[in-house]
């Protein structure tokens, strides 16, 4: 019989340095089994943060927070108050070692999620993340959609960390600093700015009812 996964909530701000070592402790520990695997939900303080596929001309302009060189997958991103920070501590050993399939039931997550909040969430191909039409809004390259939640994820002995960003109601003019995961010309939204006002407590509550639809042993 699997253990119980446990699900931990944080009330306060986790410096994106301190999450790191917490998870790669946590890892280890998964992986001799002497812990479970973890979903852990937080918000950071301010912070860009560089995956392993970052560029330096992700940055448009000069900046004024942290920049933290992450261990994570993907390209550059911002993280902080308002945005829900998802953790997937995870071991893929006795199930499907399936990344690609890994990213897709993260997408699915999200957009479980989003449905369940009046919002169509999408894939774009080619471009991992979830994405959502805003009709008041068109893009530099003529379309309308907008980011809402981005993953990057790392994997040690098949047991996976980082995870999962949803913006929620962060302040959206960091990512103009930025080309968000290395993409240019599509902006970037949040649930608070398409009209939907909800605080993080709810958020969690669907992230945690449809976590079983799309994660099954």
């Amino acid at each position: 019989m699997a253990q119980m996964i446990e699900w931990k909530y944080e009330k306060n701000l986790v410096d994106y340095k301190i999450a790191e070592e917490t998870m790669s402790s946590r890892v280890e520990d998964i992986i001799s089994n002497k812990k479970t695997e973890l979903i852990w939900f937080l918000e950071h303080n301010n912070v860009f943060t560089l995956g392993t596929s970052a560029k330096t001309s992700d940055f448009k302009n000069n900046v004024n927070i942290p920049i933290y060189q992450t261990k994570r997958g993907g390209q550059t991103t911002y993280h902080g108050p308002g945005q829900r920070v998802v953790y997937l501590m995870l071991d893929l050993r006795n199930g499907k070692k399936d990344i690609k399939q890994l990213v897709w039931n993260i997408e699915e997550w999200l957009i479980l999620v989003l449905r369940d909040l009046g919002i169509l969430g999408y894939r774009i191909p080619g471009m991992v993340g979830v994405w959502v039409k805003d009709p008041g809004r068109v893009n530099i390259d003529g379309t309308h959609d907008k980011k809402i939640a981005a993953l990057g994820l790392r994997v040690k002995k098949w047991v996976t960390f980082h995870g999962l960003a949803l913006n929620v109601n962060p302040n959206l003019n960091f990512f103009t600093n930025i080309n968000p995961c290395g993409i240019s010309g599509k902006g970037v939204t949040s649930l608070h700015e398409l009209g939907i006002k909800i605080n993080m407590a709810d958020v969690d509550k669907v992230f945690k009812q449809t976590y079983a639809t799309i994660f099954t042993k």
